[in-house]
Order: structure tokens, then C-alpha cells, then sequence
């Protein structure tokens, strides 16, 4: 089984994250997917903190191990101020080589925002500028702009971004090697932005509850730890970064434009007629992901960045699960068939990318079995998600279904 990263996640201490955000539920869950390694998240928080540097022990170069599974230190801060004649709201994910260096971070940092009001902290403080004074701390500190293209908070964003990574970081951006895609984007999306060439993409779950880790990750040829994490990305090295696991990017909830309130679906098309404006209400509608792309490629759809680590567009087993029975995937029908597969056939993680198509067949009811190989396939339909809805997800079609229920009754 190949080294699996999910590199952003949150603590209990965040705003919105589940009670159940500590070590243990998080080790616990990532053995259950089958991840290795897991950013902390929320290292500025000074509660957290002092869990982690109580818990936590070095296992060398900027590496700390817990119960078995490894952790680097990250924290996602969000930057607000005003530039250039707007508001800017962008989140980063900030790394840092040690629980010392990660000290002096939150020292510098408590100047611009109040630290132990969350896990992600609102920081009064202009991109460019963090990362100028944070890298006098430590040359093997590094940031990537975090869910690069969602509407409100983040670099590209519609409503708050930039058009163009030099725009926010100025004359840091030779420091920026890395950007996260988010669930509403995969890479063959940001290939088509010549602009976004040079940096590495990675994938992260952002999670707020234990089970959520590994929705998205990031899959190394073998066990890495933070140097070699921070020499990787900087080289785009795709012989040790295999590929990166993904949302279909419809699914995410910012993927097309529209207004929730008002039930308004838009692809970019549409909203282009209506003038980005809701047809129901009136008012604008939120930009999503695929309208802002488009706006800022300069390419066509397809192209292949072919000196990129590649990925694969997935689907949480308990999402499988719960569409091929027909049920939701938080019930107690899916939560039992979830941990009778696990037992049987191994990590979430082994069972989505690695188990042969014969033991799928074998070990799983034939409906989940046909579910997870259509995944893996791309065989899927999606109704976009929009405006914070997550979009919908058809893994079998009615015809596949017609014929698990006749060979079900026979």
C-alpha cells in the first residue's frame, strides 16, 4: 500500500468541527482509510497546541508520530484585509517544521488576530506579508493557498480572490510552490490555467468530523516525512508523488453557479444569459468554481499537464454504499455494511483504488461491488453542487438497478 497524506483538517477547537476532532478519534479514522500521515490542523490554537506538544512524539525531520500514524504540523489561517480597492477574504494552510518554530508562529501571528478564538484564525494581515515575515522564522516553513477557487475564501475566489497568485503574494510568490485544489476543482481543471503551471497541486479532506478524513489525499510512492514532503512539492516530483485522490469536482459544493434559497441550479452558461443574476429572486447569484475557471483559463478543456503528479476522481465508500442500497450515507445501514467491508477486505483506501474487481465481486453485495468498479470507471452521473449545496451523485444507473433487484429475486 503506497504513503497516504491528508494534509488539511481541523481540530475540535474549530468553529463548526465535531467534539470528537482529537488524536484518538483521528487516528483511529485514518487507520480505518488507511492514511499514514495527517496534517494537525489548527496549530495556532493554544489549546491544541499544548495537545499536541503533550502527545505527540518526534520521529524526526519535522515528522511527530501518535498512536502509530504520523502528523506534520499545518494550521489554515484565513487572511482578511482590503487591496487594491476591494475586500480580500484568503485561507492558507501554513506548514511548519517543528512544534518550536510552530511557537514562534502563533507569536508573531497573535498580533494580527485572536488566536484562541478559533482553530482557523481571522488574521488582519495581507498574504505577501505573512509569508515575508513568517520565513525569517524558518527557511523550511511553507504556505499553500488553501481550496484555491471556492467563492468566498480563497486566492481565486470570485467573490473575494485575485486573478493571478502574483496579484496576492507580490514578491513572495517564488515562495508559493504549492496550491490545494479543493473538493469543487481537480487538477485537469487548474491545467487549463497556463499561470498555475509551476505549482504543485495537492488535495486535502478539510475535515470537520473524524470520519471525513481522506474525502480527498494525497498518495506518495512510499513513506515521506517533512523535508522530503517540502522537496516534493517544490519539485513537482511526480516519480515520488504518485497522484492525488479527488472529488468528482461536480460534487463539491461551489462547482456551478446559483442562489440556495431560492433552489437556482446555473451552469456557467446560463448565468452568463441571466447576467449572473438569480432567475427566481433577482439577485446575484454566487460565481462558483467552473464560471471563475473559465474566466481565467487559457486553455481548452482536456489538456493534460503531463509533468504533474496525475489523480483519480473517487467517492467515499459510505456515498457508495448508501446509493447502491438506496439508503442515506449516514444511516445505520451504510454505518454497518461500511465496517463489515472494512473487516473484510481491508482499508477504505484499499478497497476504493487497490482491491481486484474479482474480490469486489466476491467479498461485496453485487450492488456496491458494480458501485465501487463505476467509480473507479468515472461511470457515474452528478447533479452539480452550487452555492454551499453539495451536488448529487447517480453510481448506478436505473437499468443496473432494474437488474440487481430481477437477479435479487431469483
Amino acid at each position: 500500500m503506497p504513503f497516504i497524506a491528508d494534509l488539511h483538517i481541523h481540530s475540535k477547537y474549530s468553529r463548526a468541527t465535531s467534539k470528537d476532532m482529537d488524536l484518538a478519534s483521528l487516528v483511529k479514522w485514518a487507520k480505518i482509510k488507511g492514511i499514514s500521515m495527517l496534517g494537525t490542523g489548527d496549530f495556532t490554537h493554544p489549546a491544541w497546541f499544548s495537545e499536541l506538544e503533550n502527545k505527540l512524539e518526534e520521529a524526526g525531520q519535522g515528522l511527530y508520530v501518535y498512536d502509530g500514524i504520523y502528523f506534520v504540523l499545518t494550521t489554515e489561517v484565513s487572511n482578511i484585509y482590503f487591496k487594491a480597492g476591494r475586500t480580500r477574504k484568503v485561507h492558507n494552510i501554513v506548514f511548519a517544521p517543528q512544534l518550536k518554530i510552530a511557537e514562534e508562529i502563533n507569536t508573531i501571528l497573535s498580533g494580527y488576530g485572536a488566536l484562541a478564538s478559533d482553530g482557523r484564525p481571522i488574521l488582519s494581515l495581507e498574504c505577501d506579508k505573512m509569508v515575508r515575515e513568517l520565513s525569517r522564522i524558518d527557511k523550511n516553513i511553507f504556505f499553500v493557498p488553501a481550496h484555491a477557487w471556492t467563492p468566498h475564501f480563497s486566492i481565486f475566489g470570485s467573490n473575494f480572490g485575485f486573478d493571478s497568485p502574483e496579484e496576492c503574494f507580490e514578491d513572495q510568490t517564488p515562495k508559493i510552490f504549492s496550491i490545494e485544489t479543493g473538493l469543487s476543482s481537480d487538477p485537469k481543471m487548474n491545467w487549463r490555467w497556463s499561470k498555475l503551471d509551476r505549482f504543485c497541486l495537492i488535495s486535502n479532506s478539510d475535515a470537520h468530523s473524524p470520519s471525513k478524513i481522506g474525502r480527498e489525499a494525497n498518495v506518495f510512492k512510499e513513506k515521506i516525512d517533512y523535508r522530503e514532503l517540502f522537496d516534493i512539492l517544490k519539485k513537482k516530483d511526480k516519480a515520488r508523488f504518485l497522484y492525488t485522490v479527488e472529488f468528482f469536482p461536480e460534487e463539491g459544493k461551489y462547482h456551478w453557479d446559483g442562489h440556495r434559497n431560492c433552489k437556482a441550479r446555473l451552469s456557467p452558461g446560463e448565468a452568463i444569459k441571466t447576467n449572473n443574476i438569480c432567475p427566481v429572486c433577482g439577485k446575484k447569484v454566487t460565481i462558483g468554481v467552473m464560471h471563475r475557471l473559465e474566466g481565467l483559463a487559457d486553455r481548452k478543456d482536456g489538456y493534460v499537464d503531463d509533468k504533474s503528479p496525475s489523480f483519480k476522481n473517487m467517492v467515499p465508500l459510505s456515498e457508495i454504499i448508501g446509493d447502491s442500497l438506496g439508503v442515506g450515507a449516514e444511516s445505520l445501514t451504510v454505518e454497518k455494511e461500511y465496517f463489515r467491508l472494512i473487516n473484510n477486505l481491508g482499508s477504505e483506501f484499499h478497497i476504493l483504488l487497490e482491491a481486484p474487481e474479482e474480490e469486489l465481486k466476491e467479498k461485496c453485495p453485487p450492488k456496491i461491488a458494480k458501485g465501487i468498479i463505476n467509480v473507479r470507471k468515472g461511470n457515474v452521473g452528478i447533479l452539480p453542487g452550487f452555492d454551499g449545496e453539495y451536488g448529487s451523485i447517480e453510481i448506478l444507473k436505473e437499468n443496473e438497478k432494474i437488474a440487481d433487484k430481477q437477479l435479487n429475486f431469483f
